[in-house]
């Protein structure tokens, strides 16, 4: 249940003129730090480095594919604020070639939720704050670290209709200053400054947000507002089909976007080498280990093959002959972030 607001008129007055934020403290004090790498799913970023998707476990496969760009509206995805003020978590990361030391947020549930990262840029009006609420619902500590979050938007204000949206989580606000010079009118120079305001209490991201530069005459402002957004992983429900010698009744698997098929598979207790399937390479049996040398994982795709990353040029060749078959150690699920079902034959070679 969500606690009433506790008024500080004090801090609303001095904040006014920059985010007009109000505050609400919700349960979960006392917050404790994890060790993790601070994206929330225990992956790999994704080409653009920011927004964590759940990959397969082969790095070349991983490199290559991923989930692809996003083929649907991603806001399909998102939580409820209920759901959304108790899924984060706050983890400790050491630096490494990603990132500088800090702490990051993520997602509690990794295996039902991941974080995203989004950017929206703000009009910055003279006299007039952002007009974004925000609430704590994690802190309770000395050293300034929590989880603070959007809870609303103020009506006419200058963030209504920027994107933002009730659980978010502000990661980075940047003040972005064009500067006309009056004696060369066509001169017009870029400032940017920035600050981090990832898993900090509602007090130090207001303190943060407050030591940006105060409006100057001749500046044109505008605020780029990075956030970290939790949402729901898209899933796809596999129906998986056997040999009839085999005598195995279909059986349903569920699997995650990003997923590889063939690591998806054998975690959850499928047989996928086909026995009577032969190497590509070398025409003999036994399989490469998911190095895509051989066909020996195989299957067919009869229903939902659009929702794979595309062939690339080897498994064509490989496969130019049973155009519905696929490797499943290069195929990846819910790719472009889809959601569906899908029919898979086992062991094709058997059929």
């Amino acid at each position: 249940m969500r606690k009433q607001p506790i008024q500080r008129w004090k801090k609303i007055t001095a904040i006014m003129h920059v985010v007009n934020v109000h505050c609400i403290i919700s349960g979960c004090f006392g917050l404790s730090l994890n060790n993790g790498n601070g994206n929330g799913n225990g992956n790999n970023y994704n080409n653009n480095g920011e927004v964590p998707r759940q990959t397969t476990r082969n790095i070349a496969t991983q490199i290559l594919q991923g989930t692809g760009p996003s083929a649907v509206d991603l806001n399909t995805y998102n939580l409820p604020l209920e759901v959304i003020e108790e899924g984060y978590c706050a983890a400790y990361v050491q630096k490494n070639v990603d990132r500088e030391e800090g702490i990051y947020l993520g997602a509690k549930d990794e295996q039902n939720h991941y974080v995203d990262v989004e950017s929206y840029s703000i009009p910055r009006r003279l006299n007039e704050g952002m007009g974004i609420e925000l609430m704590e619902v994690a802190g309770g500590r000395n050293d300034g670290v929590g989880i603070t979050l959007v809870s609303g938007l103020l009506e006419d204000g200058p963030a209504e209709f920027s994107g933002l949206m009730p659980g978010d989580s502000i990661v980075e606000v940047s003040l972005v200053r064009k500067t006309r010079n009056k004696s060369q009118a066509f001169y017009e120079q870029e400032q940017i400054f920035s600050v981090r305001t990832e898993c900090l209490s509602y007090d130090a991201t207001v303190a943060a947000i407050l030591s940006l530069p105060e409006c100057e005459d001749n500046c044109t402002d505008s605020f780029l507002v990075k956030v970290k957004r939790l949402r729901r992983r898209a899933k796809v429900r596999v129906k998986l089909q056997y040999p009839p010698e085999q005598k195995k009744p279909d059986e349903f698997i569920e699997l995650r976007a990003g997923e590889n098929l063939r690591q998806g598979m054998l975690v959850r207790g499928v047989k996928l080498n086909d026995p009577l399937a032969q190497r590509f390479d070398t025409k003999s049996g036994g399989n490469c280990g998911a190095g895509g040398l051989c066909r020996t994982c195989s299957v067919c795709v009869t229903k939902g093959s659009d929702l794979l990353n595309p062939q690339r040029v080897a498994e064509k060749q490989m496969l130019c002959d049973n155009p519905r078959w696929r490797l499943a150690c290069k195929a990846i699920v819910g790719y472009g972030m889809k959601e569906g079902e899908m029919t898979v034959q086992v062991n094709p070679n058997q059929w």
